[in-house]
């Protein structure tokens, strides 16, 4: 029974409210904290107005730190509550590594690996070819090396070499350097009637920061205008010294094209080969070296290597970067079958889950499970070293956008906080009103790339070239997707979605492909000359910059009276004029001077030659002519006739060839 009081009315209770609980962590992404308060991202948006978050550079991926969230939990009239962490245990290093180096007995002599070097068209790939006796020649585009391989030459004398053949154009200095670092000894070619030029110097660069000893071959010969002499004279600036000089540098007169004396030329290989004392150990677990990679239609991702310890056999087990390979396939330099190859052997190698980057070390482990294990741990580690990077730069933002927040802030302190309030939302709302148009601006001086080579070291070399682009004043540069292989639709797709065009080299698209891209209006350039494809590159760049104007002065008149004419009702002044030189015509803009000054631009309304109306009038001709408006026209004063001309702008990058 309930008993009430008399002349008390009994109080309704209130039912207590409670606020929703979102679980939080340290950072967390925008998607994410939208998702734990079940808003959508927009909402996080409108709740960080008014915060010193820079909201010009927030997306959904974007990682809020922890006072943020909470700004964001608590502005939505929600509770926050920190989420259990799940306890990481350490990671135990899984990555493999080299052997130790091996006891001297059990060394056994090797073949060297040789690389020719040099600079554009002095003859690298005609010297390969004249000592392999095969027509490579014929079948490189504009007579230019397009990426390093791999060979195995028998000399008469039974004796072998290696010689890996990385290319001589300018644009691929990163795939030499990794040559050089891959060899034994550098035979640098240098064209008798040109002498050392630019990537002469800097293959000398790339030999001597990889400690590698080199020959020179100097080329071209038989020409007439051949100086020999002066080639090793140019070559001492660069602290290269041949024999007859008091070095040890030996210097080789040669002719690829005719093939002479390239016997002396193999035989101070070799002789330097035998000096240098090259050994491997043939035995125990593979180690090698990534030379090229590509992706072959029959055979999936390929890897040209060289072998540099141990014998590579079907079946190994290979870790490569992050990729790992069984090994079904094993290929020499003519395509035939192999079924090992020893040390300073190149090789072609098929059976690679994906594709590693040239430049790779191969490591051999005992089983698959273990180069799983090798390339979870390099992804891992990968990751992690990403999250460092992103923690510490955006730390460094927050602290940029905090300081922005308190300047903001101390500008805006004589005012109330209704005053502070109202102008703050003000301008945060106008910074999310503007950021649509100011993308759209962005887009028409901006090109984004989708790039694609045929093989791994030719897209490397692609994006170290575009790596020097230094114009983005002008127009930015974006590569938003490079790849290996034939055009894709997907390619298509990606370029259009960024309103980009796609780079192929060495590469094919397929009609369909070729129809999808005009269909879609994805420009699709396709070239297998490098130099050809970064002119057409500098040519896009080009048509994105807004045109150039100039003024051209048609022509002068001095005022010699000024007069006026009634026309109606009213009276117009009139400006007597001579014409000192050149032209006026009506059509044209005109601009008035009054000692260093301009007072008027403008269209003319008349201009009349005695009684006659007429369009032009030419030097030494008087005329009279009217503006728009009332001109107090004075003698003395000078008129110009001018038009603006539009030229178009080229861009001021220059890749260096």
């Amino acid at each position: 029974m309930c008993l009430q009081v008399k002349g008390h009315k009994p109080q309704a209770v209130k039912p207590k409210v409670y606020k929703q609980e979102v679980e939080i962590t340290q950072k967390m992404t925008v998607a994410a904290l939208a998702k734990a308060m079940n808003k959508d991202v927009d909402h996080v948006f409108e709740a960080l107005l008014n915060s010193p978050v820079d909201l010009d550079s927030l997306d959904q991926d974007s990682v809020l730190e922890e006072r943020s969230i909470k700004e964001v939990v608590t502005r939505s009239g929600m509770k926050f509550k920190w989420a259990k962490l799940s306890e990481t245990r350490k990671r135990v290093n899984r990555d493999a590594h080299r052997r130790p180096p091996a006891d001297a007995s059990c060394l056994v002599s090797r073949p060297p690996v040789v690389t020719i070097m040099g600079h554009v068209d002095h003859g690298k790939t005609t010297l390969l070819d004249s000592l392999r006796k095969s027509q490579i020649v014929s079948t490189e585009a504009g007579g230019i090396t397009q990426h390093i391989g791999a060979f195995l030459v028998e000399l008469p004398s039974g004796e072998k070499i290696t010689f890996l053949d990385t290319p001589g154009h300018a644009a691929f200095s990163s795939m030499r350097a990794r040559g050089a670092n891959a060899t034994d000894i550098i035979i640098l070619v240098v064209a008798a009637d040109d002498g050392v030029m630019n990537q002469t110097v800097e293959s000398i660069q790339h030999a001597k920061r990889a400690g590698v000893p080199m020959i020179v071959a100097v080329n071209k010969c038989d020409k007439p205008q051949a100086d020999p002499q002066r080639v090793k004279r140019e070559l001492l600036a660069h602290d290269v010294v041949c024999e007859e000089f008091g070095g040890d540098v030996q210097a080789i007169h040669i002719s690829a094209l005719k093939g002479d004396n390239l016997l002396a030329l193999t035989e101070a290989t070799a002789a330097l080969a035998e000096v240098l004392e090259l050994k491997a150990e043939p035995s125990g677990l593979v180690e090698g070296l990534v030379i090229e990679s590509r992706t072959d239609r029959g055979k999936g991702p390929v890897t040209t290597a060289i072998v540099q310890r141990g014998t590579l056999r079907h079946g190994c087990v290979l870790v490569a970067g992050k990729s790992w390979a069984k090994v079904r396939l094993l290929f020499d330099e003519n395509g035939r079958a192999l079924t090992e190859a020893g040390p300073s052997c190149a090789v072609e190698v098929v059976g690679w889950k994906e594709l590693p980057s040239a430049g790779e070390l191969i490591l051999e482990v005992e089983s698959e499970q273990r180069a799983r294990e090798v390339v979870e741990w390099r992804n891992y580690e990968e990751e992690e070293m990403k999250l460092e990077e992103e923690r510490s730069a955006i730390e460094l933002k927050q602290t940029q956008h905090l300081q922005e927040y308190r300047k903001e802030r101390a500008e805006l302190a004589h005012l109330s906080w209704r005053q502070k309030k109202a102008a703050l939302y003000r301008a945060y709302k106008a910074k999310f009103s503007g950021r649509p148009s100011e993308r759209t601006e962005d887009e028409e001086l901006s090109l984004p790339l989708v790039i694609k080579g045929d093989v791994d070291g030719s897209v490397e070399a692609i994006l170290n070239i575009l790596d020097s682009y230094d114009a983005h004043q002008q127009c930015e540069l974006d590569v938003v997707h490079f790849g290996i292989g034939d055009v894709s639709e997907n390619d298509v797709n990606m370029a259009e979605t960024f309103k980009g065009s796609i780079y192929g080299f060495n590469v094919r698209a397929s009609k369909t492909v070729q129809q999808l891209a005009t269909k879609k209006g994805v420009p699709l350039r396709l070239h297998t000359v490098i130099y050809k494809l970064i002119d057409q590159l500098k040519d896009d760049l080009s048509s994105k910059l807004p045109p150039h104007v100039v003024e051209n002065i048609l022509g002068e008149a001095t005022v010699l009276a000024m007069f006026e004419v009634s026309v109606g009702k009213k009276k117009v002044p009139v400006a007597g004029c001579r014409v000192q030189k050149g032209l006026l015509d009506r059509r044209h803009k005109f601009r008035l001077i009054r000692g260093q000054d301009t007072i008027w631009e403008g269209s003319v309304m008349t201009l009349k030659h005695h009684k006659d109306d007429v369009q032009s009038v030419r030097t030494g001709m008087e005329c009279g002519l009217s503006v728009h408006g009332n001109m107090d026209f004075k003698p003395g004063d000078v008129l110009v006739c001018f038009e603006n001309v539009a030229s178009p702008q080229v861009t001021s990058w220059n890749p260096g060839f």
